[in-house]
C-alpha cells in the first residue's frame, strides 16, 4: 500500500489492528458486537439474525465446511471491534455461499476494514469451490448497503434460501 495516496486515519487503524481467523476466546465479544449493532440500528426481534442462535457460538458454527469467520481486533489489546464470515446459504444451492454477521463497532467504521473483510470472505468462498455469494441487510443501514455496491454487489428483489431473516429489506448477490 502507498500510504502517501492513502488516508492517514486508515494507515493508522491498519497498525492498531488485525484481522484475523475467529478463536472460541472471542465468542462473547463478538456476541455483543452483533447484539449492539443490530440494536443501534433497530434490527430487533423476529425475522433478524440477533435472534439465531449461533451468535453466542460463532466459533464453533464457523469452524465447520466451507465457512470461515473473521475478527478485527486490536493488536495491543486483543479487543474485538468488528467481524464477518461466510458460510454455505441454508436452504440455498450449494454453489452459494451468504455473507454473514458482519458489524462493526462505531469506531472502527469509515477506516476501509468492512472492504477488507469481504474480501477476505470472496476470497475464501472462492478456496471453498462457491459460485455466488449471497447477502440480506436492512435498507437503513445505508454505510453497509454503499459498501456492498461498491464491492460488486448487485441488488436482487427478494432472498434466497431459508435464513428465517424475514425482516430483512435489502438482498444482494456477487458472482465469486
Amino acid at each position: 500500500m502507498n500510504h502517501s495516496t492513502s488516508n492517514p486515519a486508515q494507515t493508522v487503524a491498519s497498525a492498531k489492528f488485525s484481522l484475523r481467523p475467529i478463536q472460541p476466546a472471542d465468542n462473547q465479544q463478538v456476541a455483543t458486537i452483533i447484539r449492539t449493532v443490530m440494536t443501534e440500528f433497530g434490527c430487533v426481534g423476529e425475522g433478524y439474525s440477533i435472534l439465531d442462535p449461533e451468535v453466542d457460538k460463532m466459533y464453533e458454527t464457523y469452524s465447520g465446511p466451507r465457512a470461515s469467520f473473521f475478527v478485527v481486533s486490536s493488536i495491543e489489546t486483543g479487543e474485538v471491534f468488528g467481524c464477518g464470515g461466510i458460510g454455505p446459504l441454508v436452504g440455498g444451492e450449494a454453489d452459494v455461499c451468504e455473507l454473514k454477521k458482519m458489524y462493526f463497532r462505531p469506531e472502527l467504521r469509515g477506516l476501509g476494514f468492512g472492504k477488507k473483510m469481504v474480501a477476505i470472505c470472496l476470497e475464501k468462498a472462492k478456496e471453498f469451490g462457491y459460485r455466488r455469494c449471497y447477502l440480506e441487510t436492512c435498507a437503513r443501514m445505508e454505510q453497509a448497503n454503499q459498501l456492498y455496491k461498491k464491492m460488486g454487489f448487485e441488488k436482487i428483489c427478494g432472498p434466497m434460501g431459508a435464513t428465517g431473516h424475514c425482516s430483512c429489506d435489502a438482498w444482494y448477490v456477487k458472482e465469486v
